[in-house]
């Protein structure tokens, strides 16, 4: 199929999920006792079609890529920080390269796009497609071929995680000023405004923050296109078109995909409304601190599992909630059962 995307997402075992709803009833603790956990245990069991889920397997990939948008000065940090943090990143310094040595999970960072070509780095894919997107504000961020190029690499780092058997994918990104794309990209699929959607980012004052909701509507009204294809043409980045690609491909191969916050769930809402059979395999780790992100949860009917106030992005928030995830499939796994524990279930009314 030469519009792969469109492929229908693996089927989640139903049958599996009633089993394990009904063990989760024989385990020695009150019905409903663990509340998310037993949820979350239950929806492993269907997608690995196994009673006694387990997570051990997990892939995390960081897509990397520059805005041409950074020229409207919408960022408190500069453009040369992208480049910078692909490299700490490789170098096991980053925030989520010391929470992938704590889950003991493989760690690959994807440079789909930065502005200066960066040295080969061990642990770093070089996918360069261009210098960075173009400047949405005053023509589309892409080409057709270049999202299309986009889209097939991150379905290429799902293959990959399949290939490893990955039992969990985590997607997180790296590109300055892609807050702004973001925001632009949840504006035209949840039909809010601009004041709605537009945040602080990596930390900009009031003064920058209504600077960069005037840039988000200029890139709004410039780009009126509510196709979904095109809106993340004129609208997106490199590293955001990845992750669409890289969240299809996972749910056409029936891996899972936690996804961490407001860049990463802007991909997922692209994802989803270009296919929505992927949405049973979309996990949402945490809510961000990134005001708007709330809104992209609900757009995807998800509820978070934690809410930290984090805002870092690179995939640290999926991270830090994957032991919980862990813990759920362990809970069902290796609970005793009242009957097998010699303890009394609960009394008959």
């Amino acid at each position: 199929m030469s519009e792969w995307y469109l492929a229908e997402a693996k089927a989640i075992d139903a049958a599996m999920m009633e089993r394990a709803e009904s063990y989760q009833l024989t385990l020695t603790k009150p019905p409903g006792a663990l509340g998310q956990l037993e949820q979350l245990a239950i929806q492993f069991s269907g997608y690995q079609s196994r009673l006694k889920p387990v997570l051990e397997t997990i892939e995390i990939v960081v897509m990397a890529a520059d805005h041409g948008v950074a020229g409207e000065n919408v960022s408190a940090f500069p453009q040369a920080v992208t480049g910078e943090m692909v490299k700490n990143f490789a170098s096991g310094g980053a925030a989520i390269s010391v929470l992938a040595r704590q889950l003991n999970a493989r760690l690959t960072v994807i440079n789909l796009g930065t502005v200066e070509p960066l040295p080969e780095i061990e642990g770093v894919l070089d996918r360069r497609i261009a210098a960075g997107t173009a400047n949405f504000c005053k023509v589309p961020a892409m080409t057709v071929e270049q999202l299309q190029q986009a889209l097939a690499i991150g379905r290429e780092a799902a293959e990959a995680a399949a290939r490893r058997g990955a039992q969990l994918f985590i997607g997180g990104e790296m590109g300055i000023a892609n807050t702004t794309s973001a925001a632009c990209l949840a504006a035209r699929l949840l039909g809010k405004y601009a004041e709605q959607m537009t945040g602080p980012g990596t930390g900009l004052d009031a003064a920058g923050v209504n600077h960069k909701m005037a840039v988000v509507e200029r890139a709004l009204v410039r780009h009126p296109e509510v196709e979904v294809m095109q809106v993340l043409q004129n609208l997106g980045g490199f590293e955001i078109a990845g992750l669409v690609g890289a969240y299809i491909g996972c749910a056409q191969l029936g891996i899972p995909v936690l996804l961490d916050g407001y860049i990463t769930t802007a991909a997922a809402l692209i994802a989803e409304q270009i296919n929505p059979s992927i949405q049973p395999w979309l996990l949402a780790s945490h809510q961000s601190a990134e005001p708007a992100h709330i809104d992209m949860l609900q757009g995807l009917k998800l509820q978070p599992l934690l809410d930290l106030g984090m805002r870092l992005g690179e995939g640290s928030g999926a991270a830090v909630a994957a032991t919980i995830v862990q813990a759920a499939c362990r809970l069902q796994s290796e609970m005793a059962s009242f009957a097998n524990a010699g303890v009394s279930g609960k009394l008959d009314a």
